[in-house]
C-alpha cells in the first residue's frame, strides 16, 4: 500500500528530474507545428516575410511560453492544494487539426477572394478567437464528456489528422534522409522503450536534434541561408 501522502508545501516542487527531457520532447514538437504553419502561410497563403516573421510566428511563440507557464503554475497549485507528487503540467502547445482547419476552410477562402493576406489573416484572428469562445463555453461540459465516452473516440480523429498531415511528411523525409532521419529515431527508441540513460543525464531529445544537426550538417543538407528578417523591413 502505498505511504500516507505528505501534504505540506514543501513537498511540491518547480523542476523534478526527467523535465528536462519533457522539455526537449515538447520543444520539438512545438518546432514541428511552427514549421507547419511557416509552410501552410508561405506556399498555400502567400504571406509574406514581415508578415509571417515579424507578426504570425513570434506570437505564436509568445502564445506557446504563456500557455506553458499557466499550465505550470496550475499545476503546483494543484499540487500543493492536494499534497500529491505525481502531478504534471499539461503539455502546451498549437493544436494540429486547428491549423489545417483555419488555413484551408478559413484563410484560404478569404485569400482567393480577395487576393489580400493580411484580410486571410484577419480572419484566422477572428476564427482563433470564435473557437475560443466556444471552447470556454464548452469546458463545464468536458468532465462528462471525458466520463462518458470511451477515449479512443475521443483521439481517433486527432491521431487521424497527425498521421495524414504531420507523420507522413516528415517520414517520407526520414526515408529522403535516412542517414539523419533513422539515426535520429534509433536514438528515441532506444531512450523512450529501451531506458536508455546518457552519461552526464544528458536528455534523450537533446542528443536526438544535436545529432541530427551534426549529421546534417556533414552530409550537406543543412546549409547557411541569409534570414528573411534580414531583408525585410519588419521593425
Amino acid at each position: 500500500m502505498p505511504s500516507a501522502v505528505d501534504r505540506s508545501s514543501n513537498s511540491a516542487r518547480w523542476f523534478v528530474r526527467g523535465d528536462v527531457d519533457g522539455f526537449f520532447g515538447l520543444a520539438v514538437d512545438n518546432l514541428v507545428q511552427l514549421l507547419v504553419i511557416d509552410a501552410l502561410c508561405r506556399f498555400v497563403l502567400g504571406f509574406d516575410a514581415t508578415l509571417l516573421y515579424g507578426h504570425v510566428l513570434p506570437a505564436a511563440a509568445l502564445s506557446i511560453l504563456a500557455g506553458n507557464l499557466f499550465y505550470s503554475w496550475q499545476a503546483m497549485r494543484l499540487a500543493r492544494r492536494t499534497g500529491r507528487r505525481d502531478v504534471c503540467a499539461l503539455p502546451y502547445g498549437i493544436n494540429t487539426p486547428s491549423v489545417f482547419a483555419y488555413v484551408f476552410l478559413v484563410m484560404l477562402p478569404v485569400k482567393l477572394a480577395t487576393n489580400d493576406p493580411v484580410a486571410a489573416w484577419h480572419a484566422g484572428l477572428v476564427a482563433s478567437l470564435g473557437s475560443g469562445i466556444i471552447e470556454l463555453s464548452g469546458a463545464a461540459f468536458a468532465g462528462w464528456l471525458r466520463r462518458n465516452v470511451p477515449r479512443a473516440a475521443l483521439l481517433s480523429t486527432l491521431a487521424g489528422i497527425a498521421l495524414t498531415f504531420i507523420a507522413l511528411g516528415f517520414l517520407y523525409r526520414t526515408f529522403a534522409h535516412p542517414l539523419v532521419g533513422l539515426s535520429t529515431l534509433v536514438v528515441v527508441f532506444l531512450v523512450y522503450f529501451g531506458r536508455l540513460r546518457f552519461k552526464g543525464g544528458l536528455p534523450g531529445g537533446l542528443v536526438a536534434v544535436l545529432i541530427g544537426v551534426a549529421i546534417a550538417w556533414i552530409q550537406g543538407i543543412a546549409q547557411y541561408q541569409p534570414h528573411p528578417l534580414s531583408t525585410c523591413p519588419c521593425r
